[in-house]
């Protein structure tokens, strides 16, 4: 049985919470960030595979002492608000129902993330829930805060895109960035951006003391990236390449630029663009980031090097690809759609 009663809420909670998908790594720790939120009841935590066990038996770590149920979407739980944490396909006619219900809906698949829906056909196939599809607001908070203020569909960034668009963003906004010789965006990633089900890819065997790459010129971050940069195709290219390690975003980013004269130039972009923006943190010109510094933690920081005579800037984005690259990302828009404090139970 669910032991509910035990969670520790804070006067009356803003809202009652449903995480579907709850047994997945980036579900379990939406489930996780929920359950200790003081202003949020979790109400019910689901799961296709693994309904009737112990959530905190699937994840001791996380101390979440919830049976997992099967979601029946003909039978509701009462709650305002919802994390769906599916597989892009499964997601959107899920979301549809619990929006046809009136509940919030933070949703971490691809479903809602792309504007065109050519593009995401190209790339994911048929939509499951058409009539909802372009209605979503895209989740990349520091980007997009006034719209998901009481928005009803939040569609919560990719991992990649994520770190990406933080890093890129800035320069294209200040244009200081000579797109005409493009961009180019090394990507690593930990084993657990590929989720919890089993492939050989990901298995020990393949993954232990290995550096691999994969996705090559057709990973489907990539049209997310170009979406909310404002770059084109031809001006980006990107490469994903998996780490021997469980978690983690690291992100080398080449640019050339111009008009920029100092390293503190380059530094003062960005931190005009990110202004008091909690979750992000710069580093002073010569110092990057490494996975150490964002690992479990709900940040991205970004660091640079610049050599002025060339005009050529590395800069490096570090974030933990559950984090901030997903569930933490999913509370942080949950907290803004509903009126909280942005950062609560994220630091």
């Amino acid at each position: 049985m669910s032991d509910l009663s035990a969670q520790p809420l804070d006067g009356d909670p803003a809202a009652r919470v449903l995480v579907a998908g709850a047994s997945g790594f980036t579900g379990a720790l939406a489930a996780q960030i929920v359950w200790h939120h003081p202003k949020l009841e979790l109400v019910a935590a689901t799961s296709r595979s693994d309904a009737g066990k112990r959530l905190d038996r699937l994840y001791p770590r996380y101390r979440v002492p919830v049976e997992l149920t099967e979601l029946d979407l003909d039978d509701i739980p009462d709650v305002e608000a919802a994390i769906v944490a599916y597989p892009h396909g499964a997601a959107a006619p899920t979301d549809a129902a619990l929006r046809a219900q009136g509940i919030v809906v933070v949703d971490l698949s691809a479903d809602f993330r792309l504007r065109d829906r050519d593009i995401y056909e190209r790339w994911y196939g048929a939509h499951g829930a058409p009539d909802l599809f372009g209605t979503g607001v895209y989740g990349l908070t520091e980007l997009y805060r006034e719209q998901l203020r009481g928005a009803q569909l939040c569609a919560t960034p990719g991992c990649y895109p994520t770190a990406a668009n933080l890093a890129i963003r800035p320069l294209i906004a200040a244009q200081i960035a000579d797109r005409s010789r493009g961009i180019v965006c090394d990507a690593k990633s930990g084993v657990s951006g590929a989720g919890r089900k089993a492939s050989l890819q990901t298995s020990f065997c393949e993954v232990t003391a290995n550096f691999s790459a994969y996705g090559l010129m057709e990973h489907r971050h990539v049209p997310e990236i170009l979406q909310n940069s404002g770059l084109g195709e031809r001006e980006f290219t990107f490469t994903a390449h998996l780490l021997p390690i469980d978690r983690g975003i690291l992100e080398t980013i080449y640019v050339r630029t111009q008009r920029v004269e100092r390293p503190l130039d380059l530094l003062a972009i960005y931190e005009e663009y990110y202004a008091d923006e909690p979750l992000v943190r710069l580093y002073a010109p010569g110092r990057v980031p490494d996975l150490r510094a964002v690992q479990r933690t709900n940040f991205c920081d970004i660091g640079f090097v610049f050599d002025p005579e060339s005009q050529r800037a590395v800069i490096v984005a570090a974030e933990d690809n559950l984090g901030k690259g997903a569930a933490g990302q999913a509370v942080q828009n949950m907290n803004l759609v509903l009126g909280l404090p942005e950062t609560q139970a994220l630091l």
